[in-house]
């Protein structure tokens, strides 16, 4: 089977090096092997993602040289597939409403001395999963906002052992407890990254998840969703990210320099590619396929 590889960036901002690497990890893997890259774009945060940033990113790529398969798939346009999967969850058992509030959550875990886990992340205690049937139903009825979040031990009591493979890193053991009960769906969203990644990746045939090793600790969860939806496993490459002169990753929240910045001030297509050539995956780093 052909690869296919995805570049799916959130339009809240203008791309930037980071992006650019991504972007062309995901078209020089499929490259390498005769594949196919498609173009998605994560807009399920409506509050923050914009369409004159879904159009500022095709024109950036288009500038770069990087060009995709077929049409963009959007994700604010599929949230009744993410819908059905979370039902599908909800019967499977496997999903539990958390009333708590973001403030609640963190006064427990400081309360706690705090669980960080890969890049600052706090686990969840659990608190709403200890609930009786009875009080969560009196809080369900009584309209207290809520959101659903994934009962990783049952959960892992369903799926039974489970392995993921990164070309990079070898065979990991899925861990899906290290990130605890992640949210999968909130009242102002009605479904996750972590749904709506997996969802898209088995319908688009994706058989390579590219994107950066910040990403590495959520696979154990995504490789969890993919065995309680019964959903096709790729294999994944976690690619090195570009740091700013302080060694911190750049991002948008961060005002880190834009492609569009560097456009204007007269780089080429060709510059910004070669600020990336030490990132970009050689054939020999897919041996594993």
């Amino acid at each position: 089977m052909p690869i296919v590889t995805r570049f799916a960036p959130s339009p809240t901002g203008d791309l930037h090096l980071g992006h650019a690497l991504a972007a062309y990890v995901a078209r020089t893997m499929a490259d390498n092997y005769g594949g196919r890259c498609y173009l998605r774009m994560e807009d399920i945060d409506t509050t923050r993602c914009r369409p004159q940033y879904m159009d500022a990113i095709v024109e950036d790529l288009a500038w770069l040289g990087i060009s995709f398969e077929q049409e963009i798939v959007i994700q604010s346009k599929r949230f009744c597939k993410y819908a059905e999967a979370l039902e599908k969850l909800r019967q499977l058992g496997v999903l539990y409403p958390c009333f708590c509030t973001r403030k609640e959550v963190a006064a427990e875990i400081a309360a706690m001395g705090g669980a960080p886990q890969g890049e600052q992340i706090d686990i969840y205690p659990g608190t709403c999963r200890k609930l009786t049937h009875e009080h969560r139903a009196e809080l369900l009825q009584s309209g207290k906002p809520y959101c659903w979040r994934l009962d990783c031990r049952a959960a892992a009591k369903l799926t039974g052992p489970l392995e993921w493979i990164d070309l990079r890193f070898g065979k990991q053991l899925c861990r899906p407890e290290l990130l605890g009960d992640v949210i999968l769906a909130r009242k102002d969203c009605p479904t996750s990254y972590h749904i709506a990644v997996v969802v898209d990746d088995a319908a688009q045939g994706v058989t390579h998840v590219t994107r950066g090793k910040d990403l590495f600790s959520v696979t154990g969860v995504h490789r969890t969703l993919q065995a309680l939806l019964e959903l096709p496993v790729p294999l994944w490459y976690h690619h090195e990210l570009v740091c700013d002169e302080q060694g911190k990753r750049l991002a948008k929240r961060d005002k880190a320099r834009s492609l569009r910045e560097m456009r204007e001030a007269g780089m080429s297509p060709a510059d910004v590619l070669r600020l990336l050539d030490g990132f970009i995956p050689r054939e020999n780093e897919a041996d594993a396929l």
